[in-house]
């Protein structure tokens, strides 16, 4: 029954990416990007991206959302050009959101954890739309001892035939030999994982890999820049390094004096390594379930000027009022089309994610 069920999940999670691909061709093909954005579009969006890499997905590629090619990171800048969007920094953020006269939607640019790629294949495609844009950098990453466990459990699964899921007092044992198994592997392996505590996730991830032949922590030193590279980086004009905390931890799930900590010593790392302040957050993983109004109280207890959720949605007026929680839309791997691109900048999907709120704070 368990197996059959977490097919049914799977199908289900597959079947929402269809489902939001059919949503954005038709908003296309209708025109409602046109004639709903000026009800449903905001003064400004900012942007989420993660890594940047021309490579076509394998076969059993789950994190292939959290990657985009440099062509479509292109394709992406020149839609916002065409539709009007004026593309401005982190800083300005504050400043517009306060205007009585708004002037043109704005968008900001925004890079999670520090990955190599950002360098070699964002940084040319930016550089060539004479953008500004702004990495967020986990400091724990730059220094090459942190983990990304989503992708350490996606090596891990690549390599595993099968792999031990956790039901209650047993455990289930599942086949993943095919790509169609490693999915359904690592589906389940996910949910389960993200349902408990930080510690048990990182644990049992630890494990898979070592069954895999893997270690656990040599992924940072591998996909992410260190700090002589974000020295370099940090010198271009363009460029605002922002904290990503030490050690990406869904800060909600630990308690206060921890998470404060993670924010502070993330920051100050950052600007004892490149000698500038840090004045922009950007929560990890940044959901509802990872960062509330407790950590949007210590970030601005904290000082910083901004920081950005993953809780998707345009930026309104009202947000003015909650820099230390705004919204972001993120471009999505699963979705490299010029009508995802125009549905997400024109803001219909987000009238009926967001059940017609402008402000989503609580």
């Amino acid at each position: 029954m368990f197996r059959r069920l977490d097919a049914f999940t799977m199908l289900s999670s597959r079947a929402k990416h269809r489902m939001f691909e059919a949503g954005f061709r038709a908003v296309s093909a209708t025109g409602a990007d046109r004639w709903l954005a000026p009800a449903a579009r905001g003064l400004g969006v900012i942007l989420t991206f993660h890594r940047v890499d021309p490579a076509p997905p394998e076969a059993f590629a789950p994190n292939r959302l959290l990657s985009i090619t440099p062509d479509f990171l292109d394709a992406t800048l020149t839609e916002l050009d065409a539709r009007g969007f004026e593309v401005i920094g982190l800083d300005e953020v504050p400043e517009r959101l306060g205007r009585r006269d708004y002037g043109p939607p704005f968008a900001v640019l925004t890079f999670d954890d520090g990955y190599r790629d950002n360098l070699a294949h964002a940084r040319p495609v930016l550089a060539r739309h004479r953008v500004p844009w702004t990495l967020f950098v986990t400091s724990g990453f730059a220094d090459g001892c942190g983990r990304l466990w989503w992708v350490e459990l996606e090596r891990a699964v690549a390599r595993l035939d099968r792999v031990r899921v956790p039901l209650g007092g047993r455990s289930l044992d599942l086949p993943c030999r095919s790509p169609q198994e490693k999915a359904l592997a690592f589906e389940a392996l996910y949910r389960d994982l993200r349902g408990g505590s930080e510690a048990r996730l990182l644990d049992e991830i630890a494990g898979h890999c070592r069954a895999a032949g893997l270690a656990p922590g040599d992924l940072a030193a591998e996909l992410c820049l260190g700090w002589d590279a974000l020295r370099d980086l940090a010198k271009d004009p363009a460029v605002t390094i922002g904290a990503h905390t030490v050690s990406h931890p869904m800060l909600a799930k630990h308690p206060p004096a921890d998470a404060a900590r993670e924010i502070a010593d993330g920051r100050g790392r950052i600007e004892a390594e490149l000698g500038r302040p840090v004045r922009h957050l950007s929560y990890p993983v940044g959901d509802a379930g990872s960062a509330g109004p407790r950590e949007f109280a210590l970030a601005k207890h904290q000082g910083f000027a901004t920081a950005v959720t993953t809780r998707p949605g345009h930026l309104f007026a009202g947000h003015a009022e909650h820099l230390h929680a705004l919204p972001r839309v993120s471009v999505n791997g699963c979705h490299q089309s010029q009508a995802a691109l125009a549905g997400l900048l024109s803001g219909v999907p987000f009238l009926a994610w967001n059940r017609g709120r402008r402000l989503n704070v609580a």
